[in-house]
């Protein structure tokens, strides 16, 4: 199920059909955040996240400029919440992550230490 059909904030259903570049990649649509896989991604784009396991392509707007090979929110988060990055908890929000922000270290820590 993508995150549109789940009903989260954040990404929605692309056009089927239609052939788009793909900005971000997830692995599962239970991720929360996906990976930039080009350069200069800048705040007010629109961004198609290609969801790998299901072949399916969700959108979400850039509320920040977001470095190449560094994750973007695809839903709202709040403190305390699991962050997937393909299919793996990778960490817990430690600071209120909005749907196309910048997702790292300054709102984002691992569950090991």
């Amino acid at each position: 199920m993508s995150h549109a059909a789940a009903g989260t904030s954040g990404a929605t259903k692309a056009e089927a059909g239609e052939r788009r570049t793909i900005h971000i990649v997830l692995h599962e649509a239970k991720d929360t955040v996906g990976v930039a896989v080009v350069e200069g991604i800048k705040a007010g784009s629109q961004l198609n996240a290609w969801i790998m396991d299901e072949d399916e392509i969700v959108t979400v707007p850039a509320k920040q400029d977001i470095p190449i090979g560094h994750k973007v929110a695809l839903k709202d988060m709040k403190v305390g919440d699991t962050v997937f990055k393909y299919g793996v908890d990778i960490g817990k929000v430690v600071a209120p992550i909005t749907a196309g922000e910048h997702a790292h270290v300054h709102n984002i820590k691992t569950k090991r230490w």
